[in-house]
Formats: structure tokens, sequence, C-alpha cells
């Protein structure tokens, strides 16, 4: 469904010195240079696959979505999503995609989003008895109700976000591209917004490429992550795979009679936080039975967890590294 070849963007920019004589040569001899966004990016997806692309900000997430949506034209590679040349922007592809922006909106702001719905439904082509009929099935989906009556700028953020992802998908696109789709979302809210997205991913088996930086979208959502770090791809694979190679340790929680300085723990592993009694400890696997034994015998433990990493940080220390091991 979406296949992409040495795919690569690069912006020419002014390259301008600091202070007065850079801005008068600046101004009578400008130069010019080209700045990598995205570099020999490659990858495919299959129908009904979700995706979840991971960065850091910067990485060339956003541009690599604006190139498969064809927003702008690749300076390097090839792409194609559902059989058509995104840059092209021919309206059978058009109709086929959507675009999902958390920092953006399409509704307008002091109109209820009904009236923004039919506006789409218009654009698209779709008989207001079908458009209707796809509005009444999506607002049951994302449990939204007199909300759709009521103006944009009166609703909450997570009603706003609900409202405009009803307003991507009325014309049933089958590849969505969601660029933080839960932005500045609440915990409730962003639990809403995946549990519809999967399900809407069940109905109608559409292809799904999501980034974010909420691991919890990426963990509900998808098993499969690609992962960019300054323009590049360097990973692509299974989630549960990459959390398993990249986490030689396991986390160990402690909650203590009594409280201790850091470096009471020196020789447990490395300490992550200390919090009155509260003690939390990376520790490698291969030591973790020996730890374990030590911190019982050694200190006053009132309880004790052994647990994986979470996964955010497991990602973070992947893009601090900026490579897989």
């Amino acid at each position: 469904m979406i296949q992409a070849r040495g795919l690569g963007k690069s912006f020419r920019v002014a390259d301008k010195q600091p202070g007065l004589g850079g801005t008068l040569r600046h101004f009578f001899a400008r130069r010019l240079k080209d700045i990598p966004a995205v570099r020999d990016v490659s990858f495919s997806i299959e129908p009904g696959e979700v995706v979840g692309f991971l960065g850091a900000n910067g990485a060339g997430k956003t541009t690599t979505l604006k190139m498969l949506t064809g927003l702008i034209e690749p300076s390097a590679g090839d792409v194609e999503v559902a059989g058509f040349r995104p840059f092209r922007r021919q309206a059978a592809f058009l109709r086929t995609i959507t675009l999902v922006m958390g920092q953006k909106q399409q509704l307008i702001w002091d109109l209820p989003p009904l009236d923004s719905l039919r506006v789409n439904a218009a654009v698209y082509g779709i008989g207001e008895a079908e458009a209707r009929r796809r509005i009444d099935e999506l607002a049951e989906m994302l449990e939204l109700g007199e909300e759709l009556r009521r103006p944009v700028r009166k609703l909450s953020l997570g009603q706003r976000m609900k409202a405009e992802l009803l307003a991507a998908l009325l014309h049933r696109p089958s590849v969505l591209f969601l660029d933080e789709p839960t932005l500045g979302l609440d915990v409730n809210a962003q639990a809403r917004v995946r549990e519809f997205l999967a399900d809407y991913n069940r109905r109608t088996g559409a292809t799904v490429l999501l980034t974010s930086h909420y691991m919890g979208d990426i963990t509900a959502l998808c098993q499969r992550v690609l992962l960019i770090h300054q323009g590049q791809l360097f990973y692509d694979g299974s989630l549960q795979e990459l959390t398993q190679q990249l986490a030689p340790y396991r986390e160990v929680c402690c909650d203590l009679g009594e409280i201790y300085p850091p470096e009471a723990f020196r020789g447990y592993g490395e300490l992550e936080s200390l919090a009155g009694h509260r003690v939390r400890l990376l520790v490698s696997r291969d030591q973790l039975t020996a730890t374990v034994s030590r911190l019982l015998s050694t200190f006053p433990v009132l309880d004790l967890e052994v647990n994986d990493p979470p996964v955010e940080e497991i990602i973070g220390r992947l893009f601090r590294e900026g490579a897989v091991g």
C-alpha cells in the first residue's frame, strides 16, 4: 500500500554569516546551501498494517509524511501510495488518503463541526443521505453527539480532536497518515482516540502510519515501528523485538523501611531515581537474581517489584545513541 525507495528531501536555505558584515555580504552576494532533512529512506507497508513512525523532534518524521501525502516533492528517490505518485496530487489519490495533524485543524472555528462536515461531504461528492449516515456512524464510534452542533471554539480539546478525526475520515480513506493525533489530550481522551483508531482499522482494514511522542499510542496500536534519526531510517521491525534488543536490564523498584543516601546503592546497578523511601534501579538481566538477593538481605525492604523498563525510556535511550546496538 505504501512503498518508499531511497526517499530524500533537502531544503535550500540562505547561508548568512552573523553580524553587520555578514548581513551586508548576504545582501550583495547571497549564498545558498542545501540542508538534508531526509536521506535515503526506504520501507514498505502492507494493506491493513498499523505502523508507528518514531523519531526525536527534527528527525524528519513530518517531512517524510508530507512527501507521502504529496504536500512536498522528494528531492531524491521515489514513493508510491495506493499505486499513486503522491506529489501529482490526483483527485483519485486524494480520495484515498487522509492526513491528520494534531497541531493543525480543518474545522471552521466559529461554526459547529456539522457545518464543516457538510462542506467536506460536498467536496468529496458524497450525497446528503449518505453523508448523514456516515456522520452518524462515525459520531457513534467517537462518542460525539450534541458536540457536533456547538461552535468548534466552545468544544474541549478532546472533543475538537475527535471532530477533526470524523472530518478526516468522512470520505472513508484507505490510507491514514496521523501526525500526533493525541497531542495535548488528557489521558482519558487519548485512550478514547486510541480505541477508536483500533476499531476503525478492524472495521475498514485501513492502512495507518502513525507518529506520536506518546508511547502509549504506539504500544496500544502498533506491532511494527519505523525509527528515524537525523533524517535516516535505522530500524524497521516489531516493537517487541526492539525492546528485547535494547533492554538487557530489568527495572527493580523497592519501598524501604528507612531513607538511605544515593551512595548506599552503589554496586546494585544503575540508580535511576531515589525519592524518600522509594528507590528505582536498573539491573542487568544476568545480575538480577544476585542483586535482588543482596537488596533483600541488606536493606529493610517492605515491597519489591521487578519489571521491564518503560518502552518510552528504551526508545529515548535509543534516540540519544542514534543507533541500534
